[in-house]
């Protein structure tokens, strides 16, 4: 069925619903994510690709990657004892992305905290269920508990949050590279060379997705990916074995050595497979009338693709449930959008434009936990207690924080 939406009739199912927490984030649909299919949607996506997400652009951003996964480790390294991952996860990535999109990163007593809190907060709404988008009528209900409220809330934080960058970036003393909010800001600046007038608020919502998606998603995936390795011994011991064997000499695992470690990359499918980012990935609407075996689907129609049950199918999966990496090794499935069994990230025309960088993010991280420390519960604690229980939410965080002990592994010369 997921092929029929997603490939067969894409272009019926291209556009987006306009729900109240993801309208109201989006700067009434001016970003990439949530935007309708529309003229405005493809020129914007025309100019993400050529600025963000290419392969070439992708690549520039390595020294950055591997900055701030070497400041992670040393960071665990210091800390001597139990090491919150998911919290060390968000502040990661979250540095990460402010270095890439804004151009500078956010120390802990530089406010990390509170863009942590701001991005819990403005995610879950993103997902929360508003009654004025199902029975407009009782629209009043939403203000009367008070969601309302928290979504100005979180709206008017982003959007301070948001001028405060852009405002950064119009100083030009305070520069320190070119990213892609200078490139918006040059189109602005040029009178807007693009086929519609580019906006302050077009940057906004543009900075919502990579804040919000970017941090996010990548976060949540080595929270997941860490969880099931702790549950799973044996599989953790494999990953370790073949970085440790291949790379055993080396401090630091960098981004180009990650080719020769082919069952961590099965890991991490095996990790989105079983946890992909956003489950339900994000909603679509039909735009035409269209007839999907025997149903015959009206305009306007409301589509959910549950990408976290097709990744446990059973009919696909042998033993669905199971953590198993080496699964892929026997099959050619793959998470990049060409095969319906498994789609993380989506497919077709709306697939997450982030997907490489995300993953690639996720692998450099994931190699180099793995080969710099031993990992181990904390005591009186097994590895039934650990929990796959999520948060609410677009994004599929785990609701108890996975805390480990970390040893340092001594490095073979």
């Amino acid at each position: 069925m997921a092929s029929h939406i997603l490939k067969t009739h894409d272009l019926t199912f291209a556009s987006r619903p306009s729900l109240l927490g993801q309208h109201k984030l989006s700067y009434n649909g001016l970003d990439l994510a949530f935007s309708p299919y529309t003229h405005y949607w493809k020129e914007m996506k025309k100019l993400c690709v050529l600025h963000l997400f290419n392969p070439r652009r992708i690549h520039s951003f390595c020294p950055i990657r591997e900055d701030e996964v070497l400041r992670m480790i040393t960071k665990i390294s210091q800390s001597h004892g139990l090491i919150n991952l998911s919290e060390t996860s968000m502040s990661f990535t979250s540095s990460l992305i402010c270095r890439i999109a804004f151009g500078k990163r956010y120390e802990e007593d530089q406010g990390s905290r509170f863009h942590i809190g701001l991005l819990t907060e403005a995610q879950a709404l993103l997902a929360e269920f508003y009654l004025s988008d199902y029975i407009p009528w009782l629209g009043w209900v939403d203000r009367l508990t008070g969601k309302l409220w928290r979504l100005d809330q979180i709206f008017n934080k982003l959007d301070m949050f948001y001028q405060q960058v852009i405002n950064d970036h119009l100083d030009q003393s305070n520069q320190q590279q070119r990213d892609i909010i200078d490139i918006f800001l040059q189109i602005i600046h040029s009178h807007n060379s693009t086929p519609f007038h580019l906006t302050m608020d077009h940057i906004k919502a543009l900075l919502m997705n990579i804040f919000i998606a970017g941090t996010d998603t990548s976060a949540a995936t080595i929270v997941w990916a860490m969880t099931s390795l702790i549950k799973n011994p044996g599989v953790m011991k494999k990953a370790q074995d073949e970085i440790r064997s291949v790379y055993g000499e080396k401090d630091f695992i960098r981004e180009e050595d990650i080719q020769r470690l082919p069952y961590l990359k099965a890991i991490v499918k095996e990790t989105l497979r079983l946890f992909p980012p956003s489950p339900l990935l994000v909603p679509r609407e039909s735009m035409q009338k269209c007839n999907i075996e025997g149903y015959e689907i009206q305009p306007k129609t409301l589509v959910f693709v549950n990408a976290w049950a097709i990744g446990r199918d059973p009919e696909t999966w042998e033993e669905a449930e199971q953590f198993n990496p080496d699964r892929f090794f026997k099959c050619e499935i793959d998470f990049k959008g060409q095969d319906f069994e498994l789609i993380p990230f989506g497919a077709g025309r709306r697939m997450c434009p982030g997907m490489q960088m995300g993953v690639v993010t996720v692998e450099l991280a994931l190699v180099n936990l793995l080969h710099s420390f031993d990992w181990d519960l904390p005591d009186g604690i097994h590895k039934h207690d650990i929990d796959t229980q999520i948060k609410p939410g677009i994004t599929t965080h785990k609701k108890i924080d996975l805390c480990l002990v970390a040893h340092s592994h001594t490095k073979t010369r």
